[in-house]
């Protein structure tokens, strides 16, 4: 059948043409890369190419001609056998040449954990387009859809689902795979994503933080403070120093040290009056609380004998900031119980006292906590020993009383057996 004239053919028609003479263009160059080196070929060029030539344009035979879409089709491998595709799944393609299926495993395990595809670009560094194709591209691969997807959700398929476990397992085990052969004494590279409460991240971790850097100059970081645990898998965070007792199920949690606690006032509070001499002499002040980890009663022990005893107060300032509450005790709000090192130089120049030297609040553990894992990159594991050698030498913190504690419950604690 003759091609109709393009001054009088349909709008259609003309851009089915213009599509068609694209193609041509897109083609030619193709089959151009590909006979002088197969690796010149870009992958999303291939990919884009396997995605669309089944669904030819009216004109594109005729412009291209046969010979070239068939050259095209040839610059990747095909299988002749085809798999009873279901209802709305993609067919089943082999891998594009030089087409990494590890990083579309690991895209697509990524994707999951984020939430989105979004978010998901953002912990890989790329585009949420590149996420997006990484993503259709694993699914022709396997011949399945893996996620079901809508404007406002994402939900993994029974497919998604089976392949998401089988992919974690496979991408942690290449990336032993890869550590064991580059072997222990290569240098760790990468981002380091830590979190870190305010009180330590603003000024205390920052100088082993910055020997730690000066060791191992290929390591980024990412220095993310925060006063809460994150979600580690979500944020893509590596580990976080946690201060408190560390009760999330399936984290493994480093004991680096332990904070001293004081309970302080502002002269102005007593007014001439005497200073408490007991700890129930505290009850009738108003109080502060750092209600992260106390609200409403605090227990003191004596240092020399271990006496202990339980305070209880209504307070008049709840807060979860420790430079809050110094701040609050220094204009004679309350007592307040916080870490001995923030309160020092308030007590050296006299501005707060420090009451019932004796009786001490229980110390607060420091830990530093990450997810359960077979596999740890080196830059994880040697920012570990460095914060077990450097904190518990830190200015207003000592040795923890236990070396190393390993906290692991739930699915944690659970795999953690099977080692």
């Amino acid at each position: 059948m003759p091609v109709p004239s393009m001054a009088t053919a349909p709008r259609w028609q003309r851009r089915e043409r213009w599509k068609g003479e694209t193609w041509s263009l897109f083609l030619n160059l193709v089959i151009s890369l590909k006979k002088a080196d197969p690796q010149l070929v870009p992958r999303d060029a291939i990919d884009a190419m396997d995605a669309d030539i089944v669904r030819t344009p009216p004109f594109l035979v005729e412009v291209c001609g046969e010979q070239r879409l068939y050259e095209a089709r040839m610059t990747r491998p095909r299988t002749t056998a085809r798999t009873t595709a279901r209802a709305g799944t993609p067919e089943p393609a082999p891998a594009s040449a030089g087409a990494d299926r590890i990083e579309l495993l690991q895209t697509f395990v990524r994707i999951v954990e984020a939430g989105s595809l979004s978010q998901a670009a953002a912990q890989l560094q790329t585009t949420q387009p590149t996420v997006s194709r990484r993503l259709q591209a694993l699914e022709r691969q396997l011949g399945v859809r893996l996620l079901q997807r809508s404007t406002h959700a994402m939900k993994l398929t029974e497919d998604g689902e089976r392949c998401y476990e089988r992919a974690k397992a496979l991408v942690g085990g290449w990336a032993t795979l890869e550590a064991d052969l580059r072997g222990a004494g290569a240098a760790p590279e990468g981002t380091l994503r830590v979190v870190v409460p305010h009180a330590f991240g603003q000024d205390l971790m920052v100088p082993p933080l910055a020997a730690y850097m000066r060791q191992y100059e290929q390591v980024a970081v990412e220095w993310l403070l925060h006063d809460r645990t994150p979600d580690f898998i979500a944020e893509a965070i590596d580990c976080a120093v946690h201060v408190g007792e560390v009760r999330e199920p399936g984290l493994v949690a480093v004991r680096l040290a332990e904070v001293p606690r004081v309970a302080v006032a502002a002269p102005a509070l007593f007014g001439g009056r005497r200073l408490p001499r007991q700890p129930e002499d505290l009850e009738a002040l108003p109080w502060l609380a750092l209600h992260t980890f106390y609200r409403q009663s605090m227990t003191l022990s004596h240092a020399a004998s271990g006496d202990c005893r339980e305070l209880r107060f209504r307070p008049r300032l709840s807060t979860d900031s420790l430079y809050a509450l110094r701040t609050a005790a220094l204009q004679g709000l309350g007592v307040g119980v916080g870490s001995a090192w923030i309160f020092a130089d308030d007590i050296a120049r006299g501005d707060l006292l420090h009451l019932l030297p004796e009786w001490q609040a229980e110390p607060l553990p420091v830990y530093l906590v990450y997810p359960y894992a077979s596999f740890y990159p080196a830059r994880l594991r040697l920012f570990i020993d460095a914060m077990r050698e450097a904190v518990p030498a830190m200015a207003g913190v000592q040795p923890p009383r236990t070396r190393r504690r390993q906290v692991q419950t739930g699915a944690g604690k659970a795999r953690a057996g099977k080692r």
